[in-house]
């Protein structure tokens, strides 16, 4: 390739760094989650963004499977500008791959969770910060297992329409379910745990602190963002967004949508207000292209991730 071309494409397979943005046209080149190189090697690096396209546990529509893919091509508008709100190029200081999908057997439902555990658990065993983008939310379930594993309890703090707290006997593939199981199989601490935008009703919360959707106007962002901060508090935390935690304005593109949600406004300003807190892992769910229009929800769960991203690269500019 020319030295001198201004704009070259794939940097997915041919950049010469894990950071820094790529400059790529935002139509044209190999897709990776913003442009990021895929690699399977974690040496030097600090932040890997897996796909998990995993969709057998939904209860209303399937297309979850989907969610990387889009978040992938939607992220392309972003890449190669100072990244707002925190005006820096994430990726500057922060080494960053794509480290591809999670390999499973389609047809064997019930060996999935071991998969997205093991394979997460090397990831983790680098010391390499992980962001997972789904695929349902069962898949947080494993991916709690394998950050437990190494950091202890952690705090939830869960972006959400549903509890996800139904009860289940231990063995369901089931997206209804994992808060519950984390919570009874001590994954995460209730007592610091909150779930933000609830707007349906479950059996028992598990202890979990609640905002539900009908607070947040009287809350206001502000007030979301210090409920959250002080149940939180200091330790290792999980931050989880389901993408229904959006009104279907905002995301119609999921599985079970639910009226009277966040505006992607008022969630990613939430998320912003969140870096004092201590997050040693993350994941971005139930985005199904499949009944998107014109990338809308696509493009709020790439918005979710980078947040989250520029969370960490801020955290990391300070230190």
């Amino acid at each position: 390739m020319s030295a001198d071309l201004p704009r070259p494409t794939d940097n997915a397979f041919l950049g010469a760094s894990v950071k820094h943005g790529s400059h790529e046209p935002t139509y044209a080149g190999t897709l990776s989650f913003m442009r990021r190189r895929y690699s399977r090697d974690l040496e030097g690096v600090d932040l890997a963004v897996w796909g998990i396209p995993f969709d057998a546990s939904v209860s209303n529509r399937p297309g979850a499977r989907f969610g990387p893919q889009g978040v992938r091509r939607a992220s392309a508008i972003f890449d190669g500008d100072p990244q707002y709100p925190f005006h820096i190029d994430p990726f500057e200081g922060l080494a960053c791959v794509d480290y591809g999908d999670c390999v499973f057997d389609y047809g064997r439902n019930a060996d999935v969770p071991g998969h997205i555990e093991a394979q997460a658990a090397d990831i983790l065993a680098t010391d390499t910060h992980l962001f997972s983008i789904g695929g349902d939310h069962f898949v947080t379930y494993p991916l709690l297992k394998a950050h437990a594993a190494k950091h202890g309890p952690m705090a939830l703090v869960q972006f959400d329409a549903h509890q996800d707290t139904w009860p289940d006997e231990g063995d369901r593939i089931d997206h209804g379910t994992f808060t519950g199981r984390a919570v009874r199989e001590g994954l995460i601490d209730p007592d610091r745990s909150i779930q933000v935008g609830i707007r349906t009703h479950a059996p028992e919360t598990c202890g979990i602190e609640i905002i539900f959707g009908e607070e947040m106007d009287d809350l206001g962002i502000r007030g979301v963002i210090d409920r959250i901060l002080k149940r939180v508090g200091p330790g290792p935390a999980y931050m989880t967004f389901d993408i229904d935690c959006l009104d279907p304005a905002f995301a119609p593109g999921t599985g079970t949508p639910v009226s009277g949600g966040l505006s992607s406004r008022e969630a990613l300003s939430i998320l912003r207000g969140l870096g004092a807190l201590d997050f040693v892992g993350g994941d971005v769910v139930e985005v199904a292209p499949a009944y998107d229009h014109a990338d809308i929800t696509s493009i709020a769960g790439a918005s979710v991730a980078l947040t989250y991203i520029g969370l960490l690269a801020e955290k990391r500019n300070a230190g």
